[in-house]
């Protein structure tokens, strides 16, 4: 996997440059929820982000419960656009853009405990390649405390040059 050539986006160099702990994870996500305001519905919190990779996390309390009192499906689609929206500004240089595009959602099982999106993308495109627009689609398995997944995202974005 090869990093972005160009410099990083504001939104990956202020991860680069905050404390590796507790509060430069919760600054983090204050900074990315006033950015998405609707991302604070899960009140996620980053925990790893690299080119290529994002890790959030989110407990199950009462503002994602469904009717049953399990992590709501959509509250968990929500998680999944965090990972991914992470994941490509961690990714995609700023000599281009990036917007959501498609989304395939598959709920595997009930979401009873906190739940942790991990978006991986193994091979990084070409970005300086991209001249006219190119869709990517990044992944996003959602896992409950136990490792088992619970919802599985494909979400397709589209990237062309800025």
């Amino acid at each position: 996997m090869t990093p972005p050539t160009t410099s990083p986006t504001a939104t990956y160099h202020s991860w680069q440059r905050l404390p590796r702990n507790r509060f430069g994870r919760a600054l983090f996500a204050l900074g990315m929820c006033a950015r998405v305001p609707y991302f604070a519905t899960v009140l996620p919190t980053v925990t790893h982000l690299a080119p290529g990779r994002c890790e959030v996390t989110a407990p199950k309390w009462w503002g994602v419960h469904n009717h049953i009192g399990t992590f709501h499906a959509i509250a968990a689609c929500n998680l999944a656009e965090i990972a991914m929206g992470m994941l490509a500004e961690a990714t995609v240089p700023r000599t281009h853009r990036w917007i959501p595009k498609a989304m395939d959602v598959r709920y595997l099982a009930k979401g009873e405990s906190r739940l942790r999106a991990t978006a991986v993308l193994d091979d990084l495109p070409d970005f300086g390649a991209i001249t006219e627009g190119a869709e990517l689609t990044i992944p996003v398995s959602i896992t409950d405390r136990a490792g088992l997944e619970v919802v599985h995202a494909a979400i397709t974005v589209w990237v062309t040059p800025a």
